[in-house]
């Protein structure tokens, strides 16, 4: 259920990524089965923005570990910060629900796509 990454770009810091790049990822083949994380790195409540991946996996559960997208669907920004249940951008403002990726608060109205991961004792792996 992976859906193309849209959404929150350059804030001017240099830490939002243009439209051209925010998208360009290797090819599933080349990052599947890779071992980003482990369980024990992602707090129960909140989450950790895998930049290299451009992914964030969260756990507002204990033992439920959910994977979206780490770019805004608002402009293209890589997502700043994860705290309070939601996943933050800090170029305008947007953050999402660790729960689920949907838009808890805006200018992005578009929930953050679904990443694929697998969860095999202590490992978290992409698919």
């Amino acid at each position: 259920m992976t859906a193309p990454a849209v959404g929150c770009g350059g804030g001017g810091n240099g830490e939002g990524s243009s439209p051209d790049t925010a998208t360009d990822t290797a090819p599933p083949s080349a990052s599947a089965g890779r071992e980003p994380a482990s369980t024990g790195d992602i707090p129960g409540g909140r989450g950790v923005i895998l930049k290299e991946e451009k992914i964030v996996v969260t756990q507002p559960e204990r033992g439920g570990f959910n994977a979206f997208s780490a770019i805004c669907t608002h402009q293209h920004c890589l997502l700043a910060d994860v705290s309070d249940g939601t996943v933050d951008c800090a170029c305008h403002g947007s953050r999402f629900r660790v729960t689920d990726g949907s838009v808890d608060r805006g200018p992005a109205t578009s929930p953050l796509p679904a990443e694929q991961i697998t969860v095999e004792g202590n490992s978290i792996r992409l698919a």
